[in-house]
């Protein structure tokens, strides 16, 4: 959570005093103007604000037909729940590999599409934007879905267009690590009707009664409970208003460090996809091995290796290694009949030594858009002198 202040205190108790905090039917419409002032924000035809970025995952996977038989490639390098929510659907995720932009290689996708793969899931990992006009044209070819998970990268871009926006539907988190936040929460965006109808059915299990039930032209069936409350909605308003703040100022401050840092023999900066659409929450170097990367993360504070990160690295996915994807054998993936013959190994510890290579050979330092010269600075001169001792 970069910045939050009284203005959304005061939007909290506008709606503590409406006493109107549901958003079905009376609401305080909260979360209905949030819904439209993002749409407008990010350039997409729909947007569903819910309870977090994997709850977004899951439905936008609901949205786009996504089941039992089907696999999914997704990067060995981000957060559990991009796996977990191909699951929680009854597919079958199929990890890839990433590359030095530390997002998913296109030309490890392309290995790893099968008769039965129907979607990519690239991460915007870091704030950092896939490559996706290599990843489009994948998809295109062989007839996929692109679902990209900006979870970590609220309102970055790629080529002009916002994150979230240019695949078949995008996947947004405002939990309290992300870019804006409610403490949780998260957001479907997509131009597809389809998709917004069956991912809004899939989010709120009481679908069938709610005002909108009349104008669906997908057939209400089941599904969960993702919504969020009012005071949700009113906080994320005002974080949006903040959004483009947010990444100008980390943006500029990455530029100054990159600018002033410089590369040199032994490390450069991580190739970019995009550098002016990067979200700017990360810089990061990448050394010729471990052992330098180690050293140079040694004499800087607050340095991390993404290896060392635990969840985000695929080695460390014990429910998913060893195939426990549901709470009792009838609904886990793995045991069921119409996965029997899909890539079940796919996420096994051996499935990306490109990626744990990179991970080690990587260093991060995460930024904030409130430091001030003195902190540029003295970040600055740490990360040279660290580096001339390589």
């Amino acid at each position: 959570m970069f910045r939050m202040g009284k203005e959304e205190i005061d939007a909290v108790t506008r709606v503590i005093n409406s006493q109107a905090l549901f958003r079905v039917n009376n609401g305080a419409k909260e979360c209905d103007n949030f819904e439209k002032e993002l749409r407008e924000k990010i350039g997409v035809d729909y947007a569903i604000l819910m309870s977090g970025g994997t709850g977004a995952l899951i439905s936008a996977l609901v949205g786009l037909g996504i089941g039992p038989g089907d696999e999914v490639i997704v990067p060995g390098y981000t957060f559990m729940a991009t796996a977990s929510a191909v699951l929680a659907v009854g597919a079958i995720p199929v990890l890839a590999e990433i590359n030095e932009s530390m997002t998913l290689d296109p030309a490890d996708v392309e290995k790893k599409i099968s008769s039965k793969t129907k979607a990519v899931v690239p991460v915007h990992i870091c704030g950092f934007p896939a490559d996706l006009d290599a990843l489009k044209a994948i998809c295109k070819k062989h007839g996929l879905k692109l679902l990209e998970d900006a979870c970590q990268a609220d309102g970055g871009s790629y080529k002009g267009k916002r994150l979230g926006s240019i695949g078949d539907a995008g996947a947004y988190s405002f939990n309290y690590f992300k870019i804006i936040s409610a403490g949780e929460g998260g957001a479907v965006l997509t131009n597809d009707r389809k998709v917004y109808e069956r991912a809004l059915i899939y989010h709120d299990g009481g679908a069938a009664f709610r005002p909108y039930a009349g104008d669906l032209q997908e057939p209400v069936f089941t599904g969960s409970q993702l919504r969020v409350s009012e005071i949700t909605g009113a906080i994320m308003r005002e974080q949006l208003k903040k959004l483009d703040g947010i990444l100008t100022d980390l943006r500029a401050i990455k530029a100054k460090l990159m600018e002033s840092i410089g590369e040199g023999k032994d490390y450069r900066f991580i190739p970019s996809n995009d550098i002016k659409g990067d979200c700017g929450t990360t810089l990061a170097f990448n050394f010729d091995s471990e052992a330098k990367a180690r050293k140079f993360a040694g004499a800087v504070e607050g340095t991390w290796l993404p290896i060392d990160s635990g969840k985000h690295v695929y080695i460390n996915w014990d429910p998913i290694i060893e195939k426990r994807g549901g709470h009792c054998d009838a609904v886990n993936p793995y045991k069921m009949a119409e996965n029997a013959g899909l890539a079940l190994d796919a996420a096994g510890a051996d499935a990306c030594p490109k990626t744990l290579d990179i991970l080690k050979r990587t260093v991060y330092i995460s930024l904030h858009c409130d430091w001030d010269e003195k902190k540029i600075s003295s970040l600055t001169e740490s990360c040279k002198k660290a580096l001339a001792t390589l």
